[in-house]
């Protein structure tokens, strides 16, 4: 359900993460653009210049999605055939269920592809999951299902397409309108460029191990703490539900350790 209504149950948190990369193994926009498109190098080439700020993340990612030239539907049959999901997904979501923690996917990926993914690897189960994202639309005079005959719809007019702070800040603002109201911990997982717009934007930001989210964080001292896979994730999650730790605590630690290291 979208905001407003999430906030109607009271939940004790809210996890808002990308999918691409993040919930799946491999990202599906990358696997079209290497394998379909115009190729892994001048992707890398693209995500860098958005890193280096000589690129909007949207014109990269425009640039990428109009390579690929074939048909839609043969797109989602391809990408069902080959990314995986991160194993420990399901198993977190499985306990979000049980446990009234919503979950919102905030992607600069297409619907249609997401929504088949999810069904395909978690099952139908997830069909109601909210999903906030870019859309994917006939090219006229082409239809979706032929050559050359789609092309991507951004959510938004920002410089990402979809700023996924536009979705996160809503719940923000209510609670500092509204002080007396107990207040759910807002979490969020991402891993690369598309995410630099929520890297702020949560009480806690979770980035996955040797991508670009980190190198960003580190360069605009972001706080965040490092994941590999979702289990680390949803032990975390549940230790901050249940109280056992804060989400300070667990910023705190991750800052010790990223001071060790450096």
């Amino acid at each position: 359900m979208p905001y407003p209504e999430t906030l109607k149950a009271k939940p004790k948190c809210i996890f808002f993460t990308d999918f691409d990369g993040t919930i799946t193994l491999k990202d599906s926009n990358d696997w079209l653009t290497d394998n379909l498109g115009f190729g892994e190098q001048g992707r890398k080439d693209g995500n860098q210049d958005v890193l280096h700020n000589r690129s909007t993340f949207r014109d990269a990612f425009k640039a990428m999605m109009d390579s690929v030239k074939t048909p839609y539907p043969e797109c989602i049959k391809l990408l069902c055939e080959n990314i995986k999901l991160d194993p420990y997904f399901s198993e977190f979501y499985k306990w979000s269920r049980e446990n009234d923690v919503p979950v919102i996917v905030l992607s600069s990926g297409m619907t249609p592809i997401i929504r088949a993914l999810l069904v395909h690897l978690v099952g139908p189960e997830i069909k109601d999951i909210e999903i906030v994202c870019n859309e994917a639309v006939d090219r006229p005079p082409k239809k979706m299902e032929e050559e050359g005959g789609w092309e991507l719809q951004f959510h938004d007019d920002s410089d990402f397409g979809h700023d996924k702070s536009l979705t996160i800040r809503p719940y923000r603002e209510h609670f500092d309108e509204k002080p007396d109201e107990p207040r759910p911990t807002m979490l969020y997982a991402g891993d690369g460029v598309s995410d630099l717009s929520a890297a702020r934007e949560t009480d806690l930001l979770f980035a996955k191990k040797g991508y670009d989210l980190i190198k960003y964080c580190e360069r605009e001292g972001v706080p965040f703490t490092v994941f590999e896979d979702w289990r680390s994730i949803l032990a975390t999650t549940k230790d901050i539900f249940e109280g056992k730790t804060t989400v300070k605590a667990v910023a705190d630690e991750s800052a010790e350790k990223a001071k060790k290291k450096n």
